[in-house]
């Protein structure tokens, strides 16, 4: 039986597209600073790849910074704006279409809160999803409650809920690509989306920037400057947004491992380090209240998150949501053991009793103050940091970059047969 026309079409175009090799690709991001965040060092990163296989990149943004991003990248300046946050995603995702629309690409790629490219890639999950795992840090009904209540007058939720719905239920749909399968998941429990309509390519680092080499020097040196002792096992917390990332259960569970029977005579050589935002107030004042003050050491902003891996032993992340977090496979590469949550996507890269603990509930103050007394125990974090490594360097930015290329081959076939 021979195939029908509209399937001979889109065979045609992709033998063209892969024949041809050199695409056009267009990315849509109202700024680029990647000194800012892990979306923006991503696509610099991602351009730089594509421009070494010498594919045209092209970025139309309001803001960038040239001394970072690769050579060779054509860059569109789109007027800045200012006004509320909730409507500036619709006026950048109108420019866009607009400049979009006067040249010719073939294949286009929106990240975050915009609609209207060919690809789009929500590198921070649904708003939606987002939203619900929000409510999931409060840990009393009466707290989610509220927050809930806040919601129902919050413009800015309104304006981005609508905004996700044009995104992925308009017409013409887009193709999906999302970091982890939590995500695919609540494209369909939220929109509805089926798995099939989604690709899963989960996010990738280099882990040649964390030289195996280099951990002795910066170790000694960064503990020195800390004021962490040798002796110490140290726990790392590497965050922006401390309150979902789990640092007030944590700070909690701190404080029930030290009231552990075992450690009530003889309290172990611990000290949480807690990296990333330097606004820390509420939570000095949530250690002393605890009794934990001289137990954790707050350094603020760590311009380079390798003097924090190499000087720690073990990183703990109890999100309450993460597609999938950048810290956690960076902390792999780094061989450092994991305690994280279901709610994060890069557990599902991890192994059970592999390379740490999943934990179900960040909550759970007694189960996550257990896990960090496994800790402890220096015979374990050396048979999950073995591991840890294994894993970190089993999934690679090459791999990553591999797998989208193919989705890009496919969404510029599609968009020419049509």
């Amino acid at each position: 039986m021979k195939p029908n026309a509209p399937l001979r079409r889109l065979r045609v175009a992709a033998n063209q597209i892969i024949q041809k090799e050199i695409m056009n690709i267009a990315f849509c991001y109202e700024s680029v600073l990647p000194t800012r965040g892990g979306c923006e060092t991503y696509i610099s990163d991602l351009a730089r790849r594509l421009l070494a296989d010498r594919h045209e990149v092209q970025l139309y943004a309001c803001r960038w910074d040239e001394k970072v991003l690769a050579p060779g990248i054509h860059c569109h300046a789109l007027p800045a704006f200012g006004g509320p946050r909730f409507l500036r995603p619709w006026r950048f995702s109108k420019l866009c279409n607009d400049a979009l629309a006067q040249s010719s690409h073939d294949v286009s790629i929106g990240f975050d809160k915009t609609w209207g490219q060919d690809i789009l890639y929500p590198q921070g999950g649904l708003h939606a999803a987002s939203v619900e795992h929000n409510f999931r840090k409060h840990p009393g009904r009466l707290g989610r409650f509220l927050s809930r209540l806040s919601k129902r007058i919050d413009v800015a939720h309104w304006s981005f809920t609508r905004l996700e719905k044009l995104q992925y239920l308009g017409n013409p749909r887009p193709q999906i690509i999302v970091n982890s399968f939590m995500v695919r998941r609540h494209f369909e429990r939220y929109y509805g989306i089926g798995p099939e309509q989604v690709h899963v390519v989960r996010s990738a680092i280099d882990p040649n920037r964390f030289v195996e080499g280099d951990r002795p020097r910066r170790r000694q040196e960064w503990r020195q400057r800390w004021g962490l002792a040798p002796r110490e096992t140290v726990g790392l917390m590497a965050a922006m947004n401390y309150r979902l990332k789990g640092l007030d259960p944590l700070l909690h569970a701190v404080a029930r491992m030290f009231a552990r029977s075992e450690f009530r005579n003889a309290p172990p050589a611990f000290r949480l380090l807690v990296a990333g935002n330097s606004r820390t107030r509420r939570y000095r004042r949530m250690a002393r209240s605890l009794g934990i003050e001289s137990r954790v050491r707050f350094v603020g902003h760590c311009p380079d998150m390798r003097n924090a891996y190499f000087a720690a032993d073990f990183l703990v992340h109890p999100t309450f949501y993460d597609p999938c977090s950048l810290v956690v496979l960076e902390a792999l590469a780094c061989g450092l053991p994991i305690i994280t949550t279901r709610f994060n996507g890069a557990s599902e890269l991890l192994h059970p009793l592999g390379e740490g603990f999943v934990i179900d509930n960040p909550h759970d103050h007694d189960h996550l103050a257990w896990c960090l007394a496994q800790m402890l125990d220096p015979g374990r974090r050396v048979t999950f940091a073995q591991k840890a490594r294994q894993t970190g360097n089993a999934w690679t930015f090459e791999h990553h970059y591999r797998q989208l290329l193919q989705v890009f081959q496919q969404t510029a076939a599609l968009k020419q047969a049509a």
